[in-house]
């Protein structure tokens, strides 16, 4: 790092299943060391209702995570820390209220990342995964509420793309409970999704000549319940998951309920009830973008704004998009 650039960046990122704390600094051939981490448990999906606003238990819930975390950080290492929440809350109907009472209780206001700005970040951190070396990059991102997919050939994107297709929404909007109330849902929803990417505007596609990274502990569950083996060389700790693959295990999920798939490999607890949406959401992903598999990447938003806060990627113009919150 240059003269003037911080030695330690920190993050709270504020999701549905948790809120963490990271502190990181960057050494050159080692790249992210940790330094500090915090993790409170959120179950924020419990605390929706039909019409997507958070309900005042899951403030609450932010409320004393926040309050946790930023007090754990301020004894161990007291770094300026950048608190975002992801699109549980950005996109509820009543989120000014949330941030507001989370600020006033805490004295720690959450920013709210637009989902394109979430997507360039998680390309800016597969991009330094992956290496430079790598040539057209293609990532996707599958979270609670939205769908990120970016693509560029350098440090930053080219394309950036949100939608909203994540999987609490479609567990929400056509699996009711994480199951399928009748025998065709699955086709149905097939259908809607490959209708809802097809048509996005502008979505990019696999390069031949390309690499496609995956950034999501939903991608990532799917290749661990596959059965797919960190690959060897650069980077040493990159699954793959394959099309092929996704849909051989597609009918286990479908005919398991959550509790059930707690049982199978690399499917959490907390995620179970979503594990269909996700899968089928990966497979519409691969299927459109004409990707017939790919490399998981451990980092996504998180790391992206670590790295541009300890200067190790310069920030782009993009990053002047508004911010809420």
């Amino acid at each position: 790092m240059g003269r003037g650039e911080p030695e330690r960046a920190a993050v709270l990122d504020v999701g549905c299943h948790s809120a963490l704390l990271t502190v990181v600094r960057w050494r050159p051939g080692a790249g992210l060391e940790p330094v500090f981490s915090y993790k409170v448990r959120l179950r924020l999906q419990e605390a929706i209702d039909r019409r997507g606003r958070m309900r005042e238990a899951g403030i609450a819930s932010v409320q004393r995570a926040v309050a946790e975390a930023m007090a754990a950080v301020q004894v161990r290492c007291p770094p300026t820390v950048f608190p975002f929440a992801t699109s549980v809350i950005r996109d509820a109907p009543n989120r000014e209220q949330v941030l507001a009472q989370v600020a006033r209780a805490t004295g720690t206001r959450l920013r709210v990342l637009p989902g394109e700005e979430e997507a360039r970040l998680a390309y800016v951190a597969a991009r330094q995964w992956a290496g430079s070396e790598t040539g057209p990059l293609l990532m996707l991102d599958i979270g609670g509420g939205t769908v990120e997919i970016a693509k560029g050939r350098g440090t930053q994107p080219r394309r950036v793309l949100s939608l909203p297709l994540g999987a609490r929404r479609v567990t929400r909007d056509w699996l009711p409970g994480g199951t399928l109330p009748s025998t065709g849902r699955l086709e149905e929803v097939r259908e809607y999704l490959g209708h809802a990417l097809s048509t996005a505007p502008g979505l990019p596609v696999a390069a031949r000549d390309g690499r496609v990274v995956a950034c999501s502990k939903t991608f990532e569950q799917l290749a661990r319940l596959a059965g797919t083996p960190p690959r060897r060389g650069k980077p040493p700790s990159g699954r793959q998951l394959t099309l092929s693959q996704l849909r051989r295990w597609i009918p286990v999920l479908a005919g398991a309920d959550p509790a059930r798939r707690t049982r199978l490999p690399g499917i959490s607890r907390h995620r179970a009830g979503q594990a269909l949406a996700g899968a089928l959401v990966a497979e519409a992903l691969l299927k459109v973008c004409e990707a017939e598999s790919v490399d998981i990447c451990p980092w996504s938003t998180r790391e992206g704004l670590l790295l541009e806060r300890l200067g190790v990627v310069s920030v782009a113009p993009r990053h002047d998009l508004p911010v809420f919150g």
